[in-house]
């Protein structure tokens, strides 16, 4: 495992402070949890415009869609 540094506005590392204590962890696991967070939501994202940006990815109109959802038996 590695470890990294980084400087924070105060204002972050009360934020930080406090939802460490909330939740009974450390500082560290706080932020582990959050750039966890963050890299899987960062991700998602760059999937979904990967997607967006593919011109062989067929779009769909929304009110075929919706009709063949409301209609289906």
């Amino acid at each position: 495992m590695s470890q990294i540094s980084a400087r924070l506005p105060d204002p972050l590392v009360s934020a930080l402070d406090a939802a460490a204590n909330q939740q009974k962890r450390s500082r560290a696991e706080i932020i582990r949890q959050a750039i966890e967070h963050y890299l899987e939501d960062y991700e998602d994202l760059s999937i979904s415009i990967e997607r967006l940006r593919d011109p062989n990815d067929p779009v769909l109109d929304w009110e075929k869609v919706k009709n063949e959802l409301l209609h289906t038996d």
